[in-house]
């Protein structure tokens, strides 16, 4: 089913996994925060964005898979999808829960750590839909689906970033 994609699921899993890899050191701008702050803004923000990452990484996987069937392919797809929405709603509802001191987050903040991964993994099982009903079209809405999820890792692994860079200057200078 994946023929001829080899090359694109070596790339996107690849960026995924290093990716994930930059995550670390993400992490690791949290140091001067207090603890309490630092566990509650990584379950909303950093952990999510090494998930996301985590899922593009495996589903390039299953497509590296020889011999895998389009059965279990579309069972597995499907189960991810589940499983990220879960996730994703879990995400969302911490994002909309986070005390004022915390972190008050903007619109693009519920948009993209919130409103977007439900949305993707949603696309995720319309692709395990695809894999079952329209094999000819699954590796493209797949493809799609994991190059969004994959950018929008990174645009909220800048955000993350950025933040937590702006928030590491604004306690230094109190």
């Amino acid at each position: 089913m994946f023929e001829g994609w080899d090359n694109f699921y070596l790339l996107v899993g690849g960026g995924a996994g290093a990716l994930i890899g930059t995550m670390f050191v993400v992490a690791t701008l949290t140091a001067g925060l207090s603890a309490s702050r630092a566990s509650r803004g990584g379950q909303v923000f950093i952990t999510p964005v090494v998930y996301h990452f985590g899922v593009v990484l495996v589903v390039s996987v299953l497509t590296a898979i020889p011999h895998l069937s389009r059965d279990m392919l579309g069972w597995l797809l499907a189960l991810g999808s589940a499983t990220g929405v879960g996730y994703a709603v879990t995400t969302a509802m911490r994002l909309l829960t986070l005390e004022k001191n915390v972190y008050e987050s903007d619109l693009s903040d519920k948009f993209f750590y919130g409103l977007a991964p439900i949305v993707m993994y949603t696309a995720l099982g319309v692709a395990a839909w695809a894999v079952w009903f329209w094999p000819e079209d699954a590796p493209y809405i797949l493809g799609w689906v994991m190059l969004l999820l994959l950018a929008m890792g990174v645009r909220n692994a800048w955000d993350l970033a950025t933040s937590l860079v702006q928030r590491q200057r604004e306690e230094n200078a109190k």
